[in-house]
């Protein structure tokens, strides 16, 4: 990693481990067999579902939900692996109150949704748990597949290729696999091992063989492979461009969190007193959270423009505020203070005027002793010859690049929105239509 949160003007141990395995327990416990039954059981099983439609994976809600509620969450899992195979990390960290929920008949007449995301991590659990692989595969086609990226992009088209029975071999450069899922996930979202759990699974169809810690050349794998997926996501971290960014305990707020959640122990994890997270979006959010839950007595998130503007949802917003952060809008920082360390942030005020954000000319300064950058990520070593908009790679409707031969899809593509529900719909998509290439 670029930089280290293990540095001096930060300690560790600000809270016991009792109070920590309480702050870093699950967000949303799972749902008992009675819970489950009684949140099925508020469904209308719409035609025509406005949830369903609003899935960016397309899962049948209704079907899924009433087969829970007719006591059969195996087969209801099964509903939701068909199309999205990562569901049960979806369940946990998706946006649901953005996406099937929002549209919800029961959000939209009570201002209550039915629980979506809860009864797909009901489901999805008794499944995993239960061990073996829902689906078999095809017989073998004798094409091969590369994947580059083990995260949701690249491990949902991994499995549909291996499910239509083609060989596949996935890169990635970590030493784990999982991508997103296993190192930039809010640790109280995705508690446990469930990441390598979920990545164990998936696993279980066979046909995939997996090559961590090995990083890869596509104008390699172009000679030895049929087709080429790449899924490996954002690596940079865009540069904060302001004074004092190269003090000590400034640190990208990625590597905070990938830290955290490679750490088998919290209370040797440093946090500051005073924590600034600079940035809007849901790592900002994650780093804010995490910060407090850490024992940080101060955190500040602050974000250049508005609370409209924000990427992170109203919903993470209200949950960082409930934990004890302090939301500061339309503040962008202009300096960052100290001597070797930093110890403060000098912000200027903003305001948009004609559609664009200019500074008011009115500054102040919050005290802090780390810093988390959370600005966006930018794509990293991209492949030669392929075209590239924006920072991430130019894709059409298929996942087609420019090269032939290769596809790509996840937060590394153009497309839609940064999630891992996207990312695995994107994966499936693309291994959808290198099957229907390769099998002409």
């Amino acid at each position: 990693m670029a930089q280290s949160v293990f540095t001096s003007g930060v300690v560790a141990g600000r809270l016991s481990p009792d109070d920590l395995a309480e702050n870093f327990s699950d967000l949303h416990p799972p749902l008992d067999d009675h819970e489950a039954a009684v949140a099925a059981d508020r469904c209308y099983f719409c035609h025509d579902a406005p949830c369903t439609t609003a899935c960016p994976t397309d899962i049948d809600i209704p079907l899924f939900i009433r087969e829970i509620s007719t006591g059969m969450p195996e087969a209801a899992a099964k509903t939701i692996f068909a199309q999205n195979i990562m569901g049960g990390m979806c369940a946990r960290v998706c946006p649901t109150e953005t996406l099937c929920e929002e549209v919800c008949v029961r959000e939209v007449a009570e201002g209550k949704p039915v629980i979506i995301g809860q009864l797909q991590r009901y489901a999805t659990d008794k499944l995993i748990a239960k061990g073996g692989h829902p689906f078999e595969r095809a017989a073998e086609t004798g094409k091969s597949v590369a994947v580059v990226g083990a995260g949701p992009a690249g491990l949902s088209c991994a499995h549909r290729l291996a499910l239509l029975g083609h060989s596949v071999t996935v890169f990635d450069s970590r030493a784990k696999a999982g991508g997103l899922n296993e190192y930039g996930i809010a640790s109280y979202k995705s508690t446990g091992d469930f990441a390598q759990a979920e990545v164990n699974w998936l696993l279980s169809i066979d046909g995939i063989t997996l090559k961590t810690g090995e990083a890869a050349d596509v104008a390699d794998l172009q000679k030895s492979y049929d087709a080429v997926f790449l899924g490996m996501g954002l690596g940079g971290v865009n540069a904060l461009r302001a004074e004092g960014e190269t003090l000590e305990n400034v640190v990208d707020a990625v590597d905070f969190i990938a830290e955290l959640r490679q750490s088998d122990d919290l209370s040797k994890l440093p946090v500051g007193r005073r924590v600034v997270v600079i940035g809007g979006g849901m790592t900002a959010v994650d780093a804010a959270v995490q910060a407090k839950l850490l024992g940080a007595q101060e955190v500040v998130m602050a974000y250049r423009r508005g609370k409209e503007a924000m990427s992170a949802s109203e919903y993470e917003q209200d949950l960082a505020a409930s934990k004890g952060v302090h939301l500061v809008y339309n503040a962008a920082p202009v300096r960052l203070l100290g001597d070797g360390a930093v110890n403060a942030v000098e912000f200027a005020y903003t305001q948009t005027v004609d559609g664009k954000l200019v500074q008011t000319g009115e500054t102040f300064t919050v005290q802090a002793d780390q810093v988390f950058k959370a600005i966006g990520q930018t794509l990293l070593n991209a492949p030669e010859g392929l075209t590239i908009e924006g920072g991430k790679i130019t894709v059409n409707e298929a996942g087609q690049t420019s090269l032939a031969g290769v596809w790509a899809g996840g937060d590394c593509a153009s497309g839609g929105d940064d999630l891992t529900v996207t990312a695995v719909a994107e994966g499936r998509d693309a291994a959808e239509d290198i099957h229907a290439s390769l099998t002409r």
